[in-house]
């Protein structure tokens, strides 16, 4: 069954993905909960531009003109519908997206809106059920399971909202261990595992465990390891979420730092517009599955006059 929507159809049966790579994907997608409560409305997110609304006309506008730029990232027409019994729940409806290369990029959206789900098919934690995301010369819903795992692995690094660091280990042992699974020789795994702590600033944390340490210095950790791999990409999905405003704007201040200094490209989920738009260079907003608008930031933060200081009072 398809549901066609102007000159482009959005297919409802979801991709299949073999038993193993779902129970993989599984465990790393339960910050991605599906929402019941997502529409079902297959409106194109540019077949109205509202005259009244400047800001529908500036994601219309803007989208065709950042595609004519070199992209790191071009979404085209993505949809990704999820079945739950008889009904078919459209999480992303159609967006088409450009994010040059070393952009700091803000999705915003409140919750069910399809940010969480966009991030993760541009992350290539999930396909999408119809369109193409190109990274590259890559097109992310066409590659093998194991070309995708080389992607995630080899392109792009990942933070999450949860901390995600394992108990058992040492502060230090979390951030190496993408080295270990990408099998890079042990003395070059010790270099970069201290580089990366030292840019978030927890050198002198690295034999501490994460109960030891505190909610702003976790989030730093998970920062270092989503680094250590030296990724051309980084994904944020609620970086801020566990985190007071000091520790937050901690997070933001690292972010825009790698964005700088290191020409990464960030691409960040968030709820809280006032960050955004303090740190992000652009920011895109979702409403029901849809790109409703799409703006670029005047920044009002100088990342460069400020420094860095560890927040271990706050939690």
């Amino acid at each position: 069954m398809t549901i066609a929507r102007g000159d482009a159809r959005c297919h409802t049966t979801p991709p299949l993905i073999p038993t193993k790579v779902r129970a993989a994907l599984g465990r790393i997608m339960s910050s991605y909960p599906m929402n019941p409560s997502l529409p079902m409305d297959p409106a194109h997110p540019m077949d109205h531009i509202d005259p009244a609304n400047p800001a529908t006309e500036t994601a219309a506008v803007r989208t065709s003109a950042v595609a004519r730029a070199e992209a790191t990232i071009q979404a085209e027409n993505v949809c990704r519908d999820y079945r739950l019994g008889q009904a078919v729940v459209r999480a992303v409806v159609g967006i088409t997206l450009a994010i040059p290369t070393g952009e700091f990029l803000a999705l915003l959206g409140s919750s069910g809106s399809g940010k969480s789900t966009l991030l993760s098919m541009l992350a290539g934690l999930d396909r999408p059920t119809s369109g193409s995301i190109r990274v590259g010369d890559k097109n992310l819903a066409e590659l093998s399971a194991e070309n995708l795992a080389r992607y995630r692995r080899e392109t792009v690094g990942m933070v999450f909202q949860s901390f995600n660091l394992l108990p058992r280990m040492t502060l230090e042992e979390n951030v190496e261990l993408p080295l270990r699974l990408s099998e890079i020789d042990r003395r070059e795994r010790s270099s970069r595992v201290r580089e990366a702590l030292d840019r978030v600033g927890l050198g002198p944390r690295s034999k501490h465990r994460p109960s030891e340490l505190s909610g702003g210095e976790q989030q730093r950790g998970a920062l270092a390891r989503a680094l250590v791999n030296r990724p051309a990409i980084l994904f944020a999905d609620e970086p801020t979420g566990n985190l007071d405003s000091v520790n937050g704007e901690q997070i933001l201040l690292l972010l825009r730092e790698f964005q700088t200094t290191l020409g990464m490209t960030i691409v960040m989920v968030t709820h809280e517009r006032p960050l955004a738009e303090r740190f992000a260079g652009r920011i895109v907003m979702l409403h029901d599955g849809k790109l409703v608008s799409d703006v670029a930031t005047a920044h009002t933060t100088n990342i460069g006059a400020r420094e860095f200081h560890s927040p271990e009072a706050h939690s």
